[in-house]
C-alpha cells in the first residue's frame, strides 16, 4: 500500500510505520510537513492518506482540502492527539474516512484497510454510474435519431402516397366520371358501385398521410390541435375545451410535430382509460418556450402504470420531447389526470445530441 503521511514528527511518523507492520498492513510510505510539499507529492498518487491535525503552519482541515481537490481523491485518516471529538466529526463531514487518537492506535490497521476498502467502493460505484450515464446517454441519442429517421420516412411515405397513389386514384375517378357518360343503364350499377370503392380508398389514403405525417401542421399548431380536439369531440362525445395565445412565430417542424404527437397521444389514452366528462387543453407561447397541457377529469392514472411495458406510448413521448430540449410530466390527483410537456420554440435550445444525454 502508498501511504502519504503529514506528519511533522520523525518519531510518531516511525512509531505509525512500526504500528501499522505490527497489524500486518505492509506500505511503503513517504512523510510530508507542508502544504507546498503536500501537493507536490499527491501528484505520484497513493492509496491512503494520513494526517496529524495541528503542525507549523498547516492543519489537518487544510491538507483534506488540498486531497479533495483532487479528481479522484485518496482516503484520507486523521490520527492526533489534540483534534477534539467535535472537530473530528467536522472532519469527517467535510470527507475525512476516520480519526484516531495518538497513543490509542489499536484500531489503525482496520482504519487503514476499512477506509481503503470503502475508498475502492465509492469509485467502483462512480465508474458503474459514469458508465451508466453513458449507457443512458448513448439510449436517449440512438432514440432521439431513431425518431428522426422515423419522422423521415413517415413524411417520405406521406409524399409518395400522396403522389403517386393519390395521383393514380384521381386518374381513375376522372376517367368513371366520363365512363359513365357513355355506359348503358345496365353497367350503370357496377359502376357507381366502383366509384364508392374508389371514394373509400380515397379516405383511406387520405387518413394515413394524415396519421403518418399531419399536413394540417403546415396550417399551424393551434389548427392542428384544434383539428384533433374536433375529432376526440365526434369520436367520444366528451366535453372537450381547447385555448391558446397566438404564437410568436412559426414553430420548427421537430417542435411542433412533437406537440402534436404529445396532444394525440394524450387524447387517445383519455379515450381508452380515462372514462372522462370534460378535458381541457391549453396551448401557451412564450419567449422561449412553448408548453402543452391535457388534463381531464377522469378516474385517475396510476404511476406504476408509467412502468408497465406496454406503456411505450407515454415513454415515447417523453423521450421525443426530451429529444428537442424539453421534458414530459404526469400527474395525477383526485380524479385529476394532467399531462404537460415543456418545449424551446428554437432548434438552438436544443439538448440532443450531445457528447452523450441524450433525451
Amino acid at each position: 500500500m502508498r501511504l502519504l503521511v503529514i506528519e511533522d514528527s520523525e518519531l510518531d511518523y516511525e512509531m505509525l510505520l512500526v504500528t501499522l507492520a505490527s497489524q500486518g498492513v505492509a506500505v511503503t510510505a513517504e512523510r510530508v510537513e507542508s502544504a507546498a510539499q503536500l501537493r507536490e507529492a499527491l501528484q505520484r498518487g497513493w492509496d491512503l492518506v494520513i494526517s496529524d491535525h495541528r503542525l507549523p503552519g498547516f492543519t489537518s482541515h487544510q491538507a483534506l482540502r488540498i486531497v479533495r481537490e483532487l479528481p479522484s481523491p485518496p482516503p484520507f485518516i486523521i490520527v492526533s492527539g489534540v483534534i477534539g471529538e467535535d472537530m473530528a466529526v467536522r472532519a469527517m463531514q467535510r470527507g475525512a474516512d476516520d480519526y484516531l487518537i495518538k497513543g490509542r492506535l489499536a484500531r489503525l490497521g482496520t482504519a487503514v484497510r476499512n477506509a481503503v476498502e470503502a475508498s475502492r467502493a465509492r469509485r467502483e460505484r462512480a465508474e458503474t454510474q459514469a458508465r451508466l450515464a453513458q449507457s443512458q446517454e448513448q439510449l436517449r441519442n440512438l432514440s432521439h435519431r431513431l425518431q428522426a429517421a422515423i419522422d423521415e420516412e413517415r413524411s417520405a411515405i406521406a409524399r409518395e402516397i400522396h403522389d403517386d397513389i393519390g395521383g393514380t386514384l384521381t386518374a381513375v375517378r376522372f376517367d368513371l366520371e366520363s365512363l359513365g357518360r357513355h355506359v348503358d343503364a345496365a353497367a350503370l350499377p357496377r359502376l357507381q358501385r366502383a366509384q364508392q370503392s374508389l371514394a373509400q380508398a380515397h379516405e383511406t389514403t387520405q387518413r394515413l398521410m394524415h396519421n403518418l405525417r399531419p399536413p394540417i401542421l403546415d396550417a399551424g399548431l393551434p389548427a392542428a390541435i384544434e383539428s384533433l380536439v374536433r375529432q376526440f369531440r365526434e369520436r367520444t362525445g366528451v366535453a372537450t375545451e381547447f385555448e391558446h395565445n397566438a404564437p410568436r412565430g412559426e414553430l420548427e417542424a421537430p417542435i411542433a410535430l412533437a406537440l402534436y404527437r404529445a396532444c394525440q397521444e394524450a387524447l387517445t389514452n383519455i379515450a381508452k382509460h380515462a372514462q372522462a366528462r370534460s378535458v381541457a387543453i391549453g396551448l401557451h407561447h412564450g419567449q422561449a418556450a412553448v408548453s402543452l397541457e391535457v388534463t381531464d377529469d377522469g378516474r385517475g392514472l396510476d404511476p406504476a402504470a408509467l412502468r408497465k411495458p406496454e406503456s411505450l406510448g407515454l415513454r415515447g413521448l417523453a423521450e421525443r420531447a426530451f429529444a428537442v430540449g424539453g421534458a414530459l410530466d404526469i400527474s395525477s390527483h383526485e380524479g385529476r389526470t394532467t399531462l404537460m410537456v415543456w418545449l424551446p420554440t428554437h432548434r438552438r435550445a436544443l439538448r440532443v445530441p450531445r457528447p452523450q444525454e441524450a433525451a
